[in-house]
């Protein structure tokens, strides 16, 4: 059989055809794709013409073309569809890919035509982009080891290769330890308290796996979420929180506790070769907040404000269970329990009541009419373009002129070969090539509630805020309109990028769009005024705890990266330590976050999590806007779509985010948003 990959796609907009590619056709792609990456860079430095924008930083922007498309490919379905052969392929593929990539950076010859051309740059007529592209060129190859001598490349080459290896055995424990567990019940009265389509959702699962006569809940949050929350067994209830907290965290074969600990290691060993204090000193040297410094302190000023209202809510809390004749010795694995049945109460409102009005089918409709009303977009499924799954949907996307913007995916249930969590990723960016405006191809992955055999996916409304949140990275990615694939779309400061994800959470608490799309899944009514008044009335409950939680997260993460961590023994002693002003319950013993914390580990936010609670500044800050002028405003949506969802990192984002809201963004409209002032 042919390799797909060495020849034109035959396919609706050069989709990939994920249909023709066998595993034995990955292996000699990335091979030939090397190949071909290292000669375009020979070209680079063979070409005996003067070092000019045109033949050096254009054409290393062009460079390696096929292995881009190759490793976007493969990695995307690493993600969402993996298998043991996969994951085996990943562990010879990239090492080469760190070889790759040094062998660019680390070439001399190279490197020197870069400079020349950067220290030129003055003499040069170019324009706001191509500048930005020059500077980040420069800063890449400095930043990856190009003024170092031969013995520390040599170091640097070693330790990037064990750092992605890795990585990549990180996720894959994380993976192994969250297949291998499962809850079995085949006593009713265990069941007592979940809602009807959460057990039958279970009742599913079982049969999937085998097992008659029974009700299988997994580490998936789709099962998992419902049953911490709902389920009035206490015992089961602490085996599953003590399940899910442990994951990679058990001294077996999938034990994470060494793996994350060599990663940081490794990192700040890099850090250090290259100049730096630690590996966050490197990392927020090319980011918004610039500095560990002032990460910390914005991490203390919200602390500080958020960290009363949280203890405040812990002890209604507590008092609540204690009226509720709850158990004294109170632990986490009861507060979601307790914590929905107080909203439920305050609010009259829970999950369970607004279901129905969240039908994943409109849900995706109405994220749709949303960006119609917004930005003009509009979304046609398609059932001609090649799956790498059959869970998975797509989409020709055309803009507001009818012509063709972008290939939309969606993929929305858990299965076995998908890693926990949601995302958007890219198969193909955008960019100009000669003169052609190459569309992007844009995918989100969740793992929502599945379909059940009497009921179809009803979303709670965390999953419908999730859908819209990774519908807005989508977005981000769909609207790009720059000249070069390596800076459009989401290719931005990582504490930028959720700007566009976060703010189209904003939406959801909004009667005008909710009357979009929430209706009864049986009777198709409009979801009631007043639900929609105890979602906004409700958005705040317990937002303290939620926000000390998120700053305990990224405290963690600056607490491993920007310090040396050889000296840290004790990967939960550690945590505990870390932890202790924003983890307000005593610790589990058998639980530790790091352990599974892919997105600092393996998913690219190490010295980064805090960007989730910073970007909310920006994100509550840019929405006041929306709010001034109406939500559906097109004055204001035409500047976000023109500055920020097309902009991608043509500029810095505090010009890009001046240019659309006049001004720096308040630090204090989260605060507002979140009760917190």
């Amino acid at each position: 059989m042919s390799n797909p990959f060495f020849s034109s796609f035959n396919t609706p907009f050069q989709t990939i055809p994920f249909d023709k590619i066998s595993m034995e056709h990955y292996l000699p792609s990335f091979e030939e794709g090397i190949k071909q990456g290292l000669a375009d860079i020979q070209a680079i430095v063979e070409n005996t013409a003067a070092p000019n924008f045109v033949n050096t930083i254009e054409a290393l922007e062009k460079a390696g073309s096929l292995l881009d498309l190759v490793s976007n490919t493969f990695f995307n379905l690493n993600s969402c569809e993996t298998s043991k052969e996969m994951q085996a392929l990943a562990k010879v593929i990239s090492p080469k890919l760190s070889d790759y990539a040094n062998d660019i950076m680390l070439n001399m010859g190279l490197f020197k035509k870069v400079e020349i051309v950067f220290n030129h740059q003055s003499s040069l007529d170019l324009n706001t982009e191509q500048i930005t592209l020059l500077d980040k060129t420069y800063k890449s190859f400095v930043r990856n080891g190009s003024k170092l001598n031969d013995s520390q490349k040599e170091k640097l080459r070693a330790i990037d290769k064990e750092t992605s290896q890795l990585s990549l055995t990180f996720s894959e424990n994380v993976l192994e330890e969250s297949n291998a567990y499962e809850l079995v019940i085949t006593d009713l009265e265990n069941l007592a308290g979940l809602p009807e389509g959460v057990v039958e959702a279970a009742k599913i699962t079982a049969k999937e796996k085998g097992k008659e006569n029974a009700w299988v809940f997994t580490l998936d949050y789709p099962s998992y979420g419902p049953f911490i929350t709902y389920s009035e067994n206490r015992e089961l209830k602490e085996q599953l929180f003590k399940a899910y907290g442990s994951k990679a965290f058990k001294n077996n074969n999938h034990d994470n506790q060494q793996v994350l600990k060599q990663i940081a290691v490794l990192r700040h060993e890099r850090a250090l070769l290259l100049g730096y204090q630690s590996h966050a000193d490197f990392v927020l040297e090319e980011r918004m907040a610039e500095s560990p410094t002032k990460v910390f302190s914005f991490l203390e000023n919200l602390l500080d404000n958020a960290l009363p209202f949280a203890k405040k809510e812990l002890e209604e809390l507590k008092s609540y269970i204690n009226l509720n004749n709850g158990p004294e010795d109170i632990k986490k694995w009861d507060l979601p329990f307790y914590a929905e049945k107080l909203k439920k109460e305050k609010f009259a409102i829970d999950d369970e009541l607004l279901r129905p009005y969240f039908k994943l089918e409109n849900v995706i409709d109405g994220v749709f009419e949303t960006a119609k009303k917004l930005y003009g977009l509009s979304f046609i499924q398609r059932n001609d373009i090649p799956l790498y799954h059959k869970d998975v949907t797509t989409y020709e996307v055309k803009n507001a002129q009818g012509e063709f913007l972008a290939v939309f995916y969606a993929d929305f249930f858990p299965r076995a070969g998908k890693r926990q969590g949601a995302w958007m990723t890219s198969f193909i960016n955008q960019k100009m090539d000669n003169g052609i405006n190459v569309r992007p191809h844009v995918s989100i992955v969740c793992n929502f509630t599945k379909p059940t055999d009497s009921k179809p996916s009803l979303l709670s409304f965390d999953e419908v805020t999730t859908l819209f949140h990774e519908f807005g990275h989508a977005l981000h990615g769909m609207c790009a309109n720059g000249q070069y694939g390596s800076m459009t779309g989401t290719s931005v400061y990582w504490d930028f990028v959720e700007l566009p994800s976060q703010i189209l959470e904003n939406w959801c608490y909004e009667k005008e769009c909710l009357d979009l799309f929430a209706k009864h899944y049986l009777t198709g009514e409009a979801i009631p005024a007043d639900y929609i008044q105890k979602i906004v009335d409700s958005s705040n409950f317990q937002s303290g705890l939620a926000t000390i939680r998120q700053i305990g997260l990224a405290t963690l993460d600056m607490a491993w990266h920007s310090q040396n961590p050889s000296c840290i023994s004790n990967v939960k002693e550690f945590e505990i330590q870390v932890t202790s002003k924003t983890d307000l319950m005593p610790s589990v013993p058998e639980t530790c976050t790091a352990c599974s914390f892919s997105h600092i580990f393996s998913g690219g936010y190490s010295s980064g999590y805090y960007s989730y609670k910073w970007a909310e500044v920006i994100d509550a800050d840019a929405f006041e806007a929306f709010k001034e002028k109406g939500i559906f405003n097109q004055e204001v949506s035409s500047s976000f779509y023109k500055n920020i969802l097309s902009a991608g990192g043509s500029e810095h984002p505090s010009i890009l985010y001046k240019r659309f809201r006049g001004r720096d963004a308040d630090p204090k409209a989260l605060l507002r948003r979140s009760g917190l002032i």
